[in-house]
């Protein structure tokens, strides 16, 4: 309707302006035409004759100054209209804009290193999210969910999202396709249980790797095949085999044992008791723990020399031609990589680790890019 005023009315200031000899038609019809086309609606066919009948007198004694003013009226509609088509545009596109409204809360341990994955993936796109740390003792905080580990993302209060895998990849689907709700993307990732070794029921998705993409979207996130092979293949490593080195590195003597146990009664959720408890109590156990688990792992004697290696061989298959395996920015392997091995910071692996492996650069500029928000863009 804007558009067909614009034109209209353009159309009769030029009218106006000719010379009467190259005015084909008449003046008063198209005059009238724009007068019927302004108030038809409002006051009716005969309302609408009385007032082109006015206008049409109007005309023919000031021909040349009325159509200077049509002109400049067509102009103004024209830029009116033009705006105002701007701003209802961006306003779809802002609407369509998946983190509008997005309301995330995450169940954690602060010193879990699958919980400390999902706050880097959070952390680098700009994610606002609350946390809600969780008694390791009673956990009462996720008393309400059949899923009893953590961590735990709930999104908009009704969707509820496990395992930390799983997180990542559903969100990451969902930042792309921008169109797919995330309750749509979660029936990509069906919950399978299976008993293990051990006669105890797990549940485990076999998917949680993938990102639910079109053909044409996974073309645009990985114009190189290799490239999402390669995000895969590290993702699965940080899950299978970094994560397992945390624990028999950070409670490999029992001095290391009681600081560790000193920063996760610092950072956790526990009672004065439970404090006291899970310091000493807590920190002997896990000694002996770790040593089950370099054995359960086929780790060296000295646990520091896996830690390293495991460190050395991501960083070489980063190169030195790339700041992240992701390339100019980090990509989902990056960022697994990179919340696994913050959970030891301010520990003597950590030093030991930084000091003596080729990860300090990489390392420093993912704290830099999940500081800044890098990914939010």
């Amino acid at each position: 309707m804007a558009a067909s005023c614009v034109r209209l009315f353009a159309k009769v200031g030029w009218r106006v302006l000719e010379p009467q000899s190259h005015r084909p038609g008449g003046l008063s019809s198209l005059v009238a035409d724009a007068a019927l086309l302004g108030t038809r609606r409002a006051v009716g066919p005969a309302g609408a004759r009385l007032r082109s009948a006015g206008l049409v007198a109007g005309v023919r004694g000031g021909g040349r100054a009325l159509g200077c003013a049509v002109l400049l009226g067509g102009g103004l509609g024209l830029y009116q209209a033009a705006r105002c088509s701007v701003q209802r545009h961006l306003a779809e596109e802002e609407s369509k804009a998946p983190r509008a409204g997005l309301q995330l809360t995450l169940y954690q341990y602060k010193t879990c290193p699958f919980c400390s994955k999902v706050r880097a993936f959070l952390d680098y796109h700009g994610l606002p999210y609350t946390v809600v740390e969780v008694n390791p003792v009673m956990r009462q905080e996720i008393k309400w969910s059949s899923y009893r580990k953590v961590p735990i993302l709930m999104v908009d209060g009704d969707v509820q999202l496990n395992d930390s895998s799983v997180i990542i990849s559903s969100l990451k689907t969902f930042l792309v396709t921008r169109q797919t709700s995330m309750t749509e993307v979660l029936r990509c990732y069906p919950e399978m249980k299976s008993l293990n070794e051990r006669g105890k029921e797990v549940t485990e998705y076999n998917n949680k790797y993938w990102l639910m993409l079109s053909q044409e979207e996974t073309q645009q996130l990985y114009p190189d095949k290799e490239e999402q092979k390669e995000e895969m293949k590290w993702r699965r490593w940080a899950d299978d085999w970094l994560v397992h080195l945390i624990s028999p590195n950070v409670y490999r003597t029992t001095g290391e044992a009681l600081a560790s146990f000193d920063y996760i009664v610092r950072e956790g959720k526990f009672s004065t008791f439970e404090g006291f408890f899970a310091k000493y109590v807590g920190a002997a156990a896990m000694f002996f723990i770790a040593k089950r688990l370099k054995s359960r792992h086929n780790l060296q004697d000295d646990v520091r020399q896996d830690l390293y290696k495991a460190v050395d061989d991501w960083v070489a298959a980063i190169g030195r031609k790339r700041t992240f395996m992701g390339g100019d920015r980090p990509n989902l392997a990056d960022l697994a990589v990179f919340g696994v091995l913050r959970v030891m910071e301010g520990l003597e692996a950590f030093n030991d680790m930084m000091n003596n492996t080729k990860v300090r650069r990489w390392y420093r500029r993912m704290e830099e890019a999940a500081l800044n928000h890098e990914g939010r863009h």
